[in-house]
């Protein structure tokens, strides 16, 4: 619970340090930098959620953020979060598996050759070893169908996920 509450304040305090920086290539000119991104309020995230495919459109969201928890020591969520033991996971939906640059990915997730979809995550949660032998992910698993389906739909709403 104390490592938990250290890791949310430590990442609010990255997410405010990027406040107002832009985050983007800098150019020559002195155009002011762009706007914070929006944090999306609990309709908008609802919107999100009515708006993906099924079973993820009735995913208890509250569920899929308590089996969060589990990953929190491991990866962050928020758009330029660090990476952390694993790769931060804002934007991974339409991703190619180890394609986030500054993070070292094991030869396993290089070599994956398939984009992070619904599918390919619901197979790596429920077994990570055994979905792609030779993954530096520690991680057990996560058995339960319903609680890998709320997970995937809580990821979804809070990394930026866009519909195809």
């Amino acid at each position: 619970m104390r490592n938990a509450l250290m890791l949310s304040i430590l990442g609010s305090c990255a997410l405010l340090a990027g406040c107002g920086q832009g985050g983007g290539e800098k150019s020559a000119s002195s155009s002011p930098a762009p706007a914070a991104e929006h944090e999306a309020t609990a309709a908008e995230k609802q919107a999100v959620l009515a708006s993906l495919p099924a079973p993820y459109n009735t995913a208890d969201i509250d569920n899929g953020k308590a089996k969060f928890a589990m990953c929190r020591s491991c990866h962050t969520i928020v758009e330029g979060g660090s990476n952390l033991t694993g790769p931060n996971l804002h934007g991974v939906f339409g991703r190619k598996a180890g394609a986030l640059e500054n993070y070292k990915y094991s030869d396993a997730v290089k070599n994956a050759g398939f984009v992070w979809d619904a599918e390919h995550l619901d197979k790596w949660l429920a077994e990570p070893r055994s979905f792609l032998p030779g993954t530096k992910m520690t991680f057990a698993g996560l058995k339960a169908e319903k609680d890998r389906i709320d997970l995937i739909a809580y990821l979804k709403v809070e990394t930026g996920y866009k519909a195809p």
